[in-house]
């Protein structure tokens, strides 16, 4: 059996490999290996993409194994037969190293194309992330199906080929059985890292359990998916969606999406696995919902959950009151029925109530341009409006905001 370094420099464009595949250029390098442009001389110099598989940092002693890793991949993405993936072309070893030849894809990765949309002044619309979802999710779909995870989704590893309308899903390096996750793992098992990138996902789009375990399911590329949707949507990195502090994800405050495809967006990004999207077709299946007629129910919250700042008893009581007199299927602008008056016997005028959720909504929005000064706001506005309809709290409220343009877009997001 020949033998292969891990610590060979990277080859030099004009190079033949095998005979057959001369060298163009190198596309990128991770921590399994590189990846070069090449043309094959045996198709009429059809251009191709040859991965060489050296991981760095490791020892003689671990040269078998990625051996076997390699030939893993190899039968993996052999499997692999859909017109959004790659086409796995040959593997062989050669020079001393271990190449895997695919499909060579002629486009724009959607990191490419998310700059060019921001040169123009916009990012990717809530209708063209919709559509992209359901052209990706039936491939994970597909992958999933054959007990493989990406592991390694982002903006940088999806492309829309030149002339085609579906996105192509590139990049299976890191990929791996669902049945091989937890083989061979033990308590001295190391991560590599190499820049932002780890052998177990990219940081910020990879979920809490997969970079810090190694753990992965199909929830994994699903959370995955769902931070390249947000940054697709909002134009940030990951890293400026996310509060530093909680966490939590903040991506609602850097765009305006309709509710339905947030609570979809949200549950694909949940941190726990089991509080995920567990399939594709399920997130499919929510997405088709999305535009339907549907009754509306008032979010159910809990006080706990409120800002500090409004659980009070005066707000306490309004609560009350309102969810005595709410009736399953009103909306967040639903209104209290005053009592029968006893001098005329007739039912007097109806004064509309705030939903508890509502508020929060409209706090978070105002903490969001002002600060801390909201909660001082909002108190003030419940406290000598009690009867204030919700048109009037979030003109009250949308005076606060300082810039023209943010107050109009916070009474559209608002009322949308």
């Amino acid at each position: 059996m020949s033998q292969f370094h891990i610590t060979r420099p990277e080859i030099a464009a004009g190079t033949l490999i095998d005979n057959r595949y001369i060298i163009q250029k190198l596309l990128g390098q991770g921590g399994l290996g590189r990846t070069y442009l090449a043309f094959d001389t045996r198709r009429f110099d059809e251009p191709c993409v040859l991965k060489e598989f050296a991981p760095i940092g490791t020892g003689e002693s671990g040269l078998e194994q990625y051996r076997n890793l390699f030939k893993r991949e190899a039968k993996i993405l052999h499997q692999l037969q859909h017109p959004q993936i790659p086409k796995f072309l040959a593997c062989f070893e050669g020079d001393g190293r271990l190449f895997l030849v695919q499909e060579y894809v002629d486009g724009k990765t959607y990191s490419r194309l998310l700059g060019e949309l921001q040169r123009q002044g916009r990012n990717f619309s809530e209708d063209e992330v919709i559509q992209w979802l359901k052209n990706l999710l039936p491939v994970l779909e597909y992958v999933h199906q054959h007990n493989i995870i990406h592991r390694d989704i982002s903006p940088d590893n999806i492309m829309l080929p030149t002339g085609k309308d579906l996105p192509v899903l590139i990049d299976f390096g890191v990929g791996k059985q669902i049945a091989d996750v937890n083989e061979g793992r033990s308590s001295n098992h190391q991560v590599t890292f190499v820049g932002k990138m780890s052998l177990v996902g990219k940081v910020g789009y990879a979920p809490r359990e997969q970079i810090s375990l190694g753990l992965c399911s199909p929830s994994s590329d699903l959370y995955a998916l769902g931070v390249t949707a947000i940054v697709l949507l909002t134009g940030r990195d990951p890293s400026l969606l996310m509060d530093q502090y909680s966490l939590e994800w903040n991506w609602r405050y850097y765009t305006y999406v309709t509710d339905s495809f947030a609570q979809v967006l949200d549950q694909m990004l949940a941190d726990r696995p089991n509080k995920r999207y567990q399939t594709a077709k399920e997130v499919i299946t929510d997405l088709q919902r999305i535009g339907e007629p549907q009754v509306a129910m008032s979010p159910a919250i809990m006080f706990d959950d409120l800002p500090a700042t409004v659980f009070n008893p005066e707000f306490q009581a309004m609560s009350a009151i309102s969810q005595s007199y709410n009736q399953p299927g009103e909306t967040i602008f639903s209104s209290l029925s005053s009592p029968t008056s006893p001098q005329t016997g007739r039912i007097e005028q109806q004064q509309p109530s705030l939903q508890p959720a509502f508020i929060k909504s409209c706090h978070q929005g105002l903490a969001y341009h002002i600060g801390p000064m909201a909660n001082v706001i909002i108190e003030e506005i419940l406290d000598e409006n009690p009867y204030i309809s919700p048109e009037q709290f979030i003109e009250l409220i949308a005076r606060q905001i300082p810039d023209f343009q943010a107050a109009i877009e916070f009474r559209k997001r608002l009322f949308s």
